[in-house]
């Protein structure tokens, strides 16, 4: 058997609840979530590298979620070259007919149109992966099962189905690229909270009634706050446990990087408090909005107009990265802003030095 599980999975109920019913299997678990389209290559690419790093055997479990024609030629490819060095197998349990054509061509791509993903991966796991289910699993994955297909006669629980969709689409306090291991790990512990309530009269009301409840005590650490406020302090907690990666510099200033937390009047100016050490704060939206905060130490409208031709207060500033791409992975945003970063000194240094020669 492999030494660990690296498994990627959709980013709803269906696709989480692969991941549930998975953490009932004796062996480690890396868990990625990706949507449909660019983002599901970049995860498998994060995957490979991250097993050409740890050098051990290794399974790519793929649910929920299909792949081209092209893209499983390729991941054949790149599994096909680990293999010259250490030993890796590739699976993929899915039920989405647009992934026909590579089910027919590749023997790892298992496709079944009639059960929803979470029950593919239940019945496998009970066959190959030695699944120690408790006893809400057979009951949650036909929920799930029933909701996710639509079948609204099937289940009883119906209801409570509808609940868990919305738990897991309105789960939205972490960015799941910044913070993909603790956004997964809320997810999956909410999900894990609701199957406590299951065989509950009215079981579908409760959970309804519980999920705020459910998410303050997830961000709970000492004094209870309202749930804005204990999100707040538990991201800027886990931006500052990021400072080796997400720190920039920008003439002589210290900066932090975020990608996508948004918020940034509160988590920006909170950040700043708790870590004094920095200048400024900028986060950088999907669609290449910025946003920086600053403590009177620099002014950030400058540094705002100098990247984007932005502007703002000295303390709080915007503007738009015209031509920034979308990115599924934060190095890939940190290797874009420095690129600028370095275009403007390397801009500003040449100008010094003409002006010393005249």
């Amino acid at each position: 058997m492999q030494d660990i599980i690296h498994h990627l999975s959709h980013i709803d109920l269906d696709g989480y609840s692969c991941q549930l019913v998975m953490q009932y299997t004796p062996y480690e678990k890396e868990n990625y979530n990706a949507n449909y389209g660019a983002e599901v290559k970049s995860k498998l690419e994060l995957i490979l590298e991250n097993i050409k790093k740890d050098k051990r055997s290794a399974l790519i479990l793929v649910s929920d979620l299909n792949l081209s024609a092209d893209e499983s030629r390729w991941i054949t490819n790149e599994v096909d070259k680990l293999n010259k060095q250490q030993k890796v197998r590739l699976l993929l349990l899915d039920h989405h007919g647009s992934g026909a054509q590579s089910a027919k061509k590749y023997d790892w791509y298992m496709l079944d149109e009639s059960r929803c993903a979470t029950k593919i991966v239940y019945d496998y796991a009970k066959e190959h992966f030695k699944l120690d289910a408790p006893e809400w699993m057979e009951s949650y994955v036909n929920i799930v099962n029933a909701v996710d297909l639509w079948k609204k006669e099937e289940h009883d629980n119906f209801e409570y189905g509808k609940v868990c969709m919305r738990l897991v689409t309105e789960t939205r306090e972490l960015n799941r690229v910044m913070f993909a291991n603790e956004d997964s790990h809320y997810k999956l512990s909410l999900l894990h909270k609701a199957t406590e309530f299951i065989h509950e009269k009215n079981a579908a009301i409760l959970l309804d009634e519980k999920i705020h409840s459910m998410k303050k005590e997830f961000f709970r650490v000492e004094e209870d706050n309202t749930l804005d406020n204990l999100a707040t302090d538990y991201v800027v907690q886990l931006l500052g446990k990021k400072r080796k990666t997400h720190t920039i510099y920008y003439k002589g200033y210290k900066g932090f990087l975020s990608y996508g937390v948004g918020n940034t009047s509160i988590v920006g100016n909170g950040f700043l408090v708790a870590f004094p050490e920095y200048d400024f704060i900028v986060d950088i939206s999907y669609r290449g909005a910025m946003s920086l905060r600053a403590d009177n130490k620099v002014s950030v409208a400058q540094i705002s107009k100098e990247w984007a031709g932005g502007g703002g207060h000295p303390n709080a500033a915007g503007g738009r990265i015209m031509g920034f791409k979308e990115q599924y992975r934060y190095d890939k945003v940190k290797q874009q802003i420095e690129a600028i970063i370095n275009d403007k000194e390397s801009r500003a240094g040449d100008l010094a030095y003409k002006e010393e020669e005249n």
